[in-house]
């Protein structure tokens, strides 16, 4: 007995000639929540205010790490995924809206949007990156919605 996947269309909202995908949400309420808690969760730790990060690192990092996450994504998934098409035509890798995001390049765009951010704001390294990594699943959660959303990543047809 097969199941048929449901098909559900990945336009969220259309505003005239704007469409805003699932995909896109899933985004912005992902860095938004991840964002809040990040916050939250840097209030509870009571070490020494100088050895930890605060809700002013998290919010300056926040843009480093959208950036890690946009970039990171689109670079892995030029480079893992599509490389000989991009070689062809360098100037399709910049057309964001066919699609393409990579999960690895993703979270190489985020160790390197931290590791710059230590050195640069003079944070210390490990806590800031125990704070990204309690709150990255949930981002990884709504990316997997997103994903069946639009059809992707829900596995093979079987007997």
């Amino acid at each position: 007995m097969a199941f048929d996947f449901p098909k559900i269309n990945p336009v969220a909202l259309s505003l005239g000639p704007l469409e805003i995908h699932w995909y896109a949400l899933a985004y912005v309420v992902g860095f938004i929540v991840a964002w809040r808690l990040a916050i939250h969760i840097c209030k509870l730790d009571k070490d020494d205010p100088q050895y930890r990060p605060n809700g002013y690192d998290i919010d300056d990092y926040l843009t480093w790490a959208i950036l890690g996450v946009l970039l990171g994504g689109r670079i892995g998934y030029v480079l893992f995924y599509n490389l000989p098409t991009y070689f062809d035509n360098p100037l399709e890798a910049l057309k964001v809206w066919h699609g393409g995001m990579s999960f690895h390049g993703g979270v190489i765009g985020v160790v390197t949007s931290l590791v710059l951010y230590s050195k640069i704001k003079k944070v210390p390294f490990w806590r800031l990156a125990d704070v990204a990594a309690a709150v990255t699943p949930l981002g990884f959660f709504l990316g997997r919605l997103a994903n069946f959303v639009n059809g992707e990543l829900y596995g093979r047809v079987t007997d």
